[in-house]
């Protein structure tokens, strides 16, 4: 029996697999303690004691002995995302939103399979968005808006099945609308506005039956609105001013009585802003949801 407990405890050691509460991988605690020291951990508004355990450290959300979750919202982060963010390879929930993190995002990003919540919006992230972004089988929210992010949207993204919203609006990315969006049946919200997109909307758009947030104003879009668009009866909000369209006729067949928003260049068509409270829509609730994590 003592020699079986021997062997179990060995197993474990060389396995490197935690069986102490509140204790990690080697490999999970070196890249949140990178993360720690790339981003000046020590003038965070919530920093963390590197000395005392990692279930301590707020933000951090542990299960089974792995790093599932980091929320560091709204904190002073300032520098960059190390290299080794790819070996948190249980890692469901990553927002870094509102801070100052620079530099570009690490091609090991794409590691994280199981991420599902990918939040780092309001930063200072420049390059291209990662090819290999339909690594995020899982992936439920993809928020970078407002960042310096340049290059074109990735085609991969129509591989993510399971995503819900897409926001990439205030960014530098260039190149049309991949007409991959449409194959995002499960897509809520697609926001990409103030950009420098150009070419037709994808008809293929019109697809997704439940979105209900389109934002795609203040960019290069031409051609004519698709006719498509008639298809999207789950639609709410729908921002198309400041683009270069030449035909805004399918928007008057639109049944736009139960929207929310409703703004376009058609001077015959008056914007509507049913007293819309932006904290409750997809599009705007990172600056809210995070409230009490603040408190």
């Amino acid at each position: 029996m003592i020699r079986a407990t021997i062997f179990f405890c060995s197993l474990m050691f060389l396995s490197g697999i935690p069986f102490v509460s509140g204790q990690i991988t080697p490999n999970e605690k070196s890249a949140l303690v990178d993360l720690y020291n790339s981003t000046n951990g020590k003038e965070w508004n919530s920093s963390w004691d590197l000395s005392a355990s990692v279930d301590s450290w707020k933000g951090v959300e542990l299960k089974d002995g792995h790093v599932v979750g980091i929320t560091l919202f709204m904190n002073n982060l300032k520098g960059v995302i190390p290299e080794s963010m790819g070996d948190l390879a249980h890692l469901t929930n990553l927002n870094l939103a509102f801070n100052q993190i620079t530099g570009v995002l690490p091609n090991s990003i794409t590691k994280l399979e199981k991420l599902k919540v990918f939040r780092l919006e309001m930063n200072r992230i420049k390059g291209a968005i990662p090819q290999g972004v339909d690594n995020f089988k899982d992936m439920e929210v993809f928020s970078m808006f407002n960042n310096f992010l340049s290059g074109s949207i990735p085609e991969n993204f129509g591989k993510l099945k399971n995503l819900k919203e897409l926001n990439l609006s205030s960014n530098n990315l260039k190149g049309s609308i991949p007409k991959t969006i449409g194959n995002l049946s499960n897509l809520e919200a697609l926001g990409l506005f103030e950009n420098m997109l150009e070419g037709q909307i994808p008809a293929e758009i019109g697809k997704l039956a439940q979105l209900r947030e389109l934002v795609l104003s203040n960019n290069r879009l031409g051609g004519e609105i698709p006719k498509e668009f008639g298809q999207l009866g789950s639609l709410v909000i729908l921002q198309l001013q400041n683009n270069r369209f030449n035909s805004l006729n399918v928007l008057q067949t639109m049944n736009t009585q139960n929207f929310l928003v409703f703004d376009t260049d058609d001077k015959s068509l008056n914007p509507r802003f049913n007293d819309v409270q932006f904290e409750q829509t997809r599009m705007a609730d990172t600056k809210f949801e995070d409230d009490n994590e603040n408190e």
